[in-house]
């Protein structure tokens, strides 16, 4: 009999099922740049070692329908510092901890395309606990077409949850929308989608098919996203426009993103969790 606890009986299941949903989101974003002409996009990828321990690989695309999409994974491993640890309930400083997900951002070359960001992980300290989640920031918001591509795109993580919980997508979508907002500008950074942390139903089994469905909903629905506006036009003025909306995803990055916070304070690598920035940017 397996006396392991159930989150330590997942690590290994969990963090290959994250290396599997990173190869499949490359494959499908390489067949994309594949259908968009002559010398498409492949990601280029970089192992790193985490000196306290695990490490991952950053896998970045620079193409001509994505601009700068990256898919990053990692498996780590060590303490929490002693700032880090407030910041997570019930974990105290010097406790180990054992980490492993998938984290993405695409930032699209046209406007018409909508930016995007997902990621799933499982966290393991004392107990053990899912979070994640993806979230769409249309770069013409107000649109007729961003408001096409926000219901699709909430439709299917709708799904998603529902296939688990009914009470998910409601209580998920309304914390993405709290989490995902600028509030020294006042403002959502995007259309959301659905945002979860700290999940621990009581059955590790049942969280991680949710997190896995979670993963499944970002394959349904942005690339579909991206092959309708992929050959849209749009003007000097759109391309403008987007490159000053990006500056709401380096502010938010920055400023509040927990990914961001717990990568730099866990020693992660600085590249990798930086990957998010995108390649062009603008202020007014």
């Amino acid at each position: 009999m397996n006396s392991l606890p159930p989150h330590e009986r997942l690590k290994p299941e969990a963090a290959a099922w994250f290396a599997a949903l990173r190869e499949r989101i490359c494959a499908e974003l390489e067949g994309v740049e594949q259908h968009a002409g002559p010398n498409p996009g492949r990601f280029l990828r970089t192992a790193w070692d985490r000196p306290g321990g695990g490490g991952g690989e950053m896998s970045v695309l620079r193409g001509q329908v994505f601009e700068k999409a990256g898919v990053n994974i990692s498996v780590v491993e060590g303490e929490f510092t002693p700032d880090f640890a407030a910041r997570m309930p019930g974990t105290e400083a010097g406790a180990k901890f054992w980490a492993a997900g998938i984290s993405l951002v695409i930032h699209p070359r046209s406007p018409k395309i909508p930016a995007v960001h997902m990621n799933t992980r499982m966290i393991v300290t004392a107990k053990g606990w899912f979070g994640g989640g993806g979230d769409l920031t249309p770069l013409q918001p107000g649109t007729p077409q961003a408001a096409e591509d926000a219901a699709f795109f909430h439709a299917a993580y709708k799904a998603a949850c529902d296939r688990h919980d009914p009470a998910y997508y409601p209580k998920f979508k309304a914390w993405c929308d709290e989490y995902f907002y600028l509030p020294h500008r006042s403002e959502p950074r995007g259309a959301g989608g659905i945002f979860y942390d700290y999940l621990d139903s009581g059955s590790a089994e049942a969280d991680f098919a949710f997190t896995r469905d979670v993963g499944e909903a970002f394959l349904a629905a942005y690339p579909e996203i991206v092959r309708r506006r992929m050959h849209e036009g749009f003007t000097p003025d759109e391309r403008e426009a987007q490159l000053i909306r990006r500056g709401r995803y380096v502010e938010f990055n920055l400023l509040y993103d927990r990914g961001t916070m717990f990568g730099l304070k866990t020693g992660g690598n600085t590249e990798a969790i930086l990957m998010s920035m995108p390649p062009e940017v603008k202020w007014p």
